[in-house]
């Protein structure tokens, strides 16, 4: 049977690498690698560092196109299912036509593989298929959010109080009831502009050389995330960026 490793490898550090995850890499005959176009050759440059450092001598890579999708889409769920299949057919190929019988398989996933990724709900749409079979095994890894309360040296919770992980889509719609911290993901909108009394933990490129840092009153940072965030994404092609929007108590 073929088996297949989830590894989480951190939010860009190599050194938030875990023990696990490097064990796991050694052990892994290919990786598995999409390819997200040019602007995003950095992603696979360090994902191929990664290998190179903790891999064996007959490792294999080989790369696949990860499907286009509309960012903008006026029915969000039905655009992404359709793109979570297409992007399923082409790992689907990847593991038939690469991974033989008796080896071992991964993808390396940024930071953790349990939060706002795909790879693990995409592996079961493709067992559910039931035409190519392996079994996997998740490697958890240190996720951007956990970078993010680090780089700040600050609690994600306040004593005694919950807080929420959401999307940017769904935070412009509505600061989620019952919690005064939440810790916000995928926003290319800049939601956090709608609550300019709060206080704003953000970063970009968290744990990388490009990484950027901000905090402080939105109402007094805002601009500067805002232009940051622009220049920065028209240097390097693209942005991954969390932040944690936090209540003033009254």
């Amino acid at each position: 049977m073929r088996k297949i490793y989830v590894i989480g490898i951190g939010a860009g550090d190599p050194d938030h690498l875990t023990l696990q995850a490097a064990k796991a890499i050694g052990r892994t005959n290919v990786f598995f690698l999409l390819d997200k176009g040019e602007t995003k050759q950095s992603l696979i440059d360090l994902r191929e560092r990664i290998i190179r450092a903790y891999s064996g001598p007959s490792r294999r890579m080989v790369e696949g196109r990860d499907p286009e999708r509309d960012r903008t889409p006026a029915d969000y769920t039905g655009t992404i299912a359709d793109w979570r299949t297409r992007r399923s057919q082409v790992i689907e190929d990847l593991i038939s036509e690469n991974l033989k019988d008796d080896q071992i398989g991964a993808f390396l996933v940024w930071g953790d593989p349990a939060l706002y990724d795909s790879t693990i709900a995409i592996l079961e749409e493709i067992l559910e298929r039931g035409a190519t079979t392996f079994e996997y095994e998740v490697i958890p890894g240190i996720s951007s959010v956990s970078a993010l309360a680090a780089k700040h040296r600050i609690g994600l919770n306040r004593v005694g109080s919950p807080f929420q992980i959401t999307t940017g889509r769904r935070l412009a719609e509505e600061w989620p009831d019952g919690v005064d911290d939440v810790v916000v993901m995928l926003d290319a909108q800049q939601a956090f502009t709608r609550y300019p009394d709060a206080d704003i933990y953000w970063g970009a490129y968290l744990g990388t050389e490009d990484e950027l840092l901000a905090s402080g009153r939105v109402e007094d940072v805002a601009d500067e995330i805002v232009a940051t965030r622009a220049a920065a994404r028209d240097q390097h092609g693209w942005i991954m960026d969390t932040y944690l929007l936090r209540r003033r108590p009254d």
